[in-house]
């Protein structure tokens, strides 16, 4: 019997070995023993249920999907061609990123089958080609495809093919060959009043990676830094130009007792899903390494520290006179314990501490971080000057150009210039309000006024006041403050904060601009103070 069970073997291992090296085989084994694993598929699979949140969010300018079946061989055969192209497009290595997105749907998956029926799915693969929005809850149907901004790729039948296709399209000169770039595609003209309409993209990635950051270096070590952290995110869930930043900013408020009792905070290797690295503040599907406006002409300048920047001018338009203290409060405190530049940091902080009187006023706070702001670049300009480490395509600058506000300018000379502080206020206020966030109604993506106001919503924070009777704002601003009363007692009696959920929610929902939301106000501050106190009593 041994005798036989040898031979058996020995022709089981013969199978296994010419299995495997035959170039015709399945790529299982060659899956198992992970010799695939280091290739990763750069086009991202959609599916029913992501479908149109991905194509909604992406900061691309149009969008390629492939329908496919994953049973059908001229598919696997297709997929590496379809890679190729994914590679030069997608993730934080694409060689030309934020301007298509490449993207998979499997039609063999039967979830997917009314995705593809809407799409009049016909032969697989089957290639579209149109701006993403325009595939958010939409459809195609061969009768209708010449008046339709949605197209069919019908030569892409291999990867040159298809990326000359996409050329046409867009009017490039994009090869295969091409390579990790020193950012050609790189918007030079900082005079061009429209592009600051992109870095609504930039600010949430710039808020996503200084949320990483924290949590990589473990930077919520005490009271101080936990409330430090406290102020800051309650500012974002408040002010935040992003409404999912908005959103993941008050859930990680609302959960924030449970997550770091005592302001201890665990950190993702500690398993489980209580940790503070489970709630991303700007939700898991945040378009990551697409710097758009902030995307420097090298590949080590501008980026996350453009993009918080244009956070820091974002959040200071949006306050109003009450919480202009606080937000200044607030932002110094957050640089100062999170932000990992030594060198920048100390800076920051030394302006901070120059400033003797409280701010009272928004408009005070706005010149503060636009004044701060240029202080920092006269400092950096001579720095890179003798230095030789500046963006070449950007160099620091005072703020703004001439081009961009002549009205702002007094009078200027090498040495010193003369502001028009009021013109300068104006230009900020709707450079940095209504300016950044009006991409979606700048490329009229949406097909109808009501997904316009939509999409226009999600982005934004809503700027413009909401008519409210008299009579209806009294009876707002009265229950805010029952409930902020209610929330006293609760926290006088249990010690539990979960209350601040009642105050988000009013915030979020109140407009910026109507009268309850004055009165709304009072909730986050005196949460905020509670919760300093007790930190305070618990590190004593």
């Amino acid at each position: 019997m041994s005798l036989i069970h040898l031979v058996l073997l020995a022709g089981l291992l013969s199978l296994v070995t010419v299995a495997s090296s035959s170039p015709g085989s399945r790529s299982i084994l060659r899956d198992i023993r992970g010799g695939n694993a280091d290739q990763k598929d750069k086009a991202v699979e959609l599916n029913s249920s992501n479908f149109d949140s991905v194509l909604h969010d992406t900061p691309a300018k149009y969008a390629v999907v492939e329908f496919f079946a994953h049973w059908c061989p001229a598919c696997r055969n297709y997929k590496p061609h379809y890679e190729k192209v994914a590679r030069l497009f997608n993730g934080p290595d694409a060689i030309h990123p934020g301007t298509v997105l490449m993207t998979r749907v499997d039609c063999a998956v039967k979830t997917n089958t009314k995705l593809c029926d809407k799409f009049s799915v016909s032969h697989y693969p089957m290639l579209f080609w149109g701006p993403p929005t325009k595939f958010v809850s939409g459809s195609w149907e061969p009768k209708k495809a010449k008046s339709e901004e949605i197209l069919v790729i019908d030569d892409g039948r291999t990867a040159e093919r298809l990326l000359n296709w996409i050329n046409k399209q867009i009017g490039s000169s994009y090869g295969l060959d091409d390579q990790k770039f020193e950012n050609e595609h790189v918007m030079s003209n900082v005079t061009d009043y429209k592009q600051i309409s992109q870095a609504v993209y930039d600010i949430e990635e710039a808020t996503a990676e200084a949320f990483d950051i924290i949590i990589e270096h473990k930077a919520i070590k005490s009271s101080e830094t936990s409330a430090s952290f406290i102020r800051f995110i309650q500012l974002l869930a408040a002010h935040h130009p992003s409404r999912r930043c908005r959103k993941g900013a008050a859930e990680i408020l609302v959960n924030y007792d449970d997550l770091c009792p005592s302001g201890k905070c665990p950190y993702k290797e500690s398993g489980g899903k209580g940790t503070l690295g489970n709630f991303p503040i700007c939700g898991k599907d945040i378009p990551r390494g697409y710097y758009m406006f902030c995307r420097g002409s090298k590949n080590d300048t501008r980026g996350f520290s453009c993009g918080l920047w244009v956070l820091m001018h974002s959040l200071s338009v949006r306050i109003e006179d009450g919480e202009s203290q606080f937000a200044f409060t607030a932002i110094c405190d957050f640089v100062n314990n999170f932000f990992m530049c030594d060198e920048c940091r100390l800076h920051f902080n030394d302006m901070c501490l120059s400033v003797k009187t409280p701010f009272k006023k928004a408009r005070d706070f706005v010149l503060w971080v636009w004044s701060t702001h240029n202080k920092v670049n006269e400092r950096l300009i001579k720095d890179e000057a003798s230095l030789g480490t500046g963006d070449p395509k950007f160099p620091k600058m005072i703020w703004p150009p001439k081009e961009l506000c002549s009205s702002c300018y007094l009078s200027s000379s090498q040495k010193k210039v003369e502001w028009d502080e009021d013109h300068v206020y104006k230009f900020l206020k709707n450079y940095y309000g209504p300016k950044l966030v009006s991409l979606y109604k700048e490329k009229n993506v949406m097909g109808s006024k009501k997904e316009t106001i939509s999409a226009t919503e999600d982005l934004t924070v809503a700027t413009n006041a909401m008519v409210v009777p008299i009579g209806a704002a009294l009876a707002i601003a009265i229950a805010s403050c029952a409930f902020g009363a209610l929330a006293c007692y609760w926290r006088t009696q249990q010690k539990n904060r979960k209350y601040l959920l009642l105050s988000i929610c009013l915030y979020l929902m109140i407009p910026t601009n109507s009268l309850p939301h004055v009165f709304s106000l009072i909730l986050c501050p005196i949460s905020l103070s509670f919760q300093a106190e007790e930190k305070l009593e618990l590190n004593k």
